[in-house]
């Protein structure tokens, strides 16, 4: 039903827009890694200013239930903008390399563009480290995460010592970071693959990230999880736009993300989930690494 609801609102955007060069409507896709309300309130700030920027006269904001919801929006140009990770953005670029450019890429303080997974477990649970998971039940977030999913099948085997398959006694996804991680905590899953940023203070969750995330929001004690394993730097994930926009439009939408840390902090700091201090120039080969791993682990 939440899968119909979200076709039926972008067919009807496209009701209202037009595939020319006037753009009247301006989409922005919201993953579903954290729930729907709170997604939302961390995006509207920039319709206002978005449209004073581009001239046109709605932004509308997309939440999907799961990335893939957003990805394919993305790929048939029922969608012009989003921030996802990696992964997300390779599994657009294996199907179709000329769907979106990934213009631009949050920037944590210390001038980094990168995280980690970070595997946890309860910290009640007598699981202090990988080896203390065999024979486990390991959730996932989403298929389409980097660091819940595509990560954690290429890296983790390695400091496993075999498949991930033989060493736990069962594997699934969760439904979202946030969701993985409450899954970990009421005993769903014996440990489970989230992310961050790996810098600051873990009592507080990280600097950036879903652990910090939760924790802001109240939904979190760093108390009750261990951390178990954390995965090589990732990049993170791009803003991505539209290739089905007008390069007027493009630019415009670029420039004015670039531009949001300057002329309100406060709504960058929300949209971005808070952490980072600007947007920098990003572009394809800063993901080539995902690409190639995405394309040996899941084939598109």
């Amino acid at each position: 039903m939440i899968r119909k609801l979200f076709l039926a609102s972008l067919a009807l955007s496209l009701s209202t827009s037009v595939f020319a060069q006037d753009v009247n409507v301006l989409r922005i896709g919201l993953d579903g890694g954290e729930n729907e309300s709170d997604q939302l309130r961390r995006a509207e700030c920039v319709a206002e200013p978005l449209k004073a920027a581009t001239g046109v006269s709605e932004v509308q904001f997309f939440p999907s239930p799961d990335y893939n919801g957003v990805i394919q929006g993305l790929l048939g140009g029922t969608i012009d903008i989003a921030i996802m990770g990696a992964s997300s953005y390779a599994a657009i670029y294996l199907q179709n390399p000329d769907a979106v450019d990934p213009v631009l890429v949050a920037q944590q303080q210390d001038g980094s563009t990168g995280y980690h997974t970070i595997m946890v477990a309860r910290s009640d649970s007598g699981i202090t480290d990988l080896a203390s998971t065999k024979d486990m039940k390991l959730g996932f977030a989403d298929p389409d995460s980097t660091s819940g999913f595509l990560v954690p099948n290429v890296s983790l085997p390695n400091d496993l010592g075999e498949a991930i398959e033989t060493f736990y006694s069962e594997t699934g996804f969760g439904g979202g970071h946030e969701n993985l991680v409450l899954g970990v905590l009421d005993g769903t899953w014996d440990v489970g693959t989230t992310f961050g940023s790996g810098q600051g203070e873990w009592s507080e969750g990280y600097t950036t990230g879903n652990l910090r995330i939760m924790v802001d929001k109240g939904l979190l004690d760093m108390d009750d999880l261990v951390e178990v394993w954390k995965s090589p730097v990732i990049p993170n994930g791009p803003l991505m736009v539209s290739n089905s926009l007008p390069a007027e439009t493009k630019e415009q939408v670029t420039a004015f993300f670039m531009d949001l840390p300057n002329t309100d902090f406060e709504c960058f700091d929300a949209f971005t989930a808070g952490g980072y201090t600007k947007f920098v120039e990003a572009g394809q080969p800063m993901y080539q690494t995902i690409i190639d791993a995405r394309k040996s682990v899941i084939g598109s």
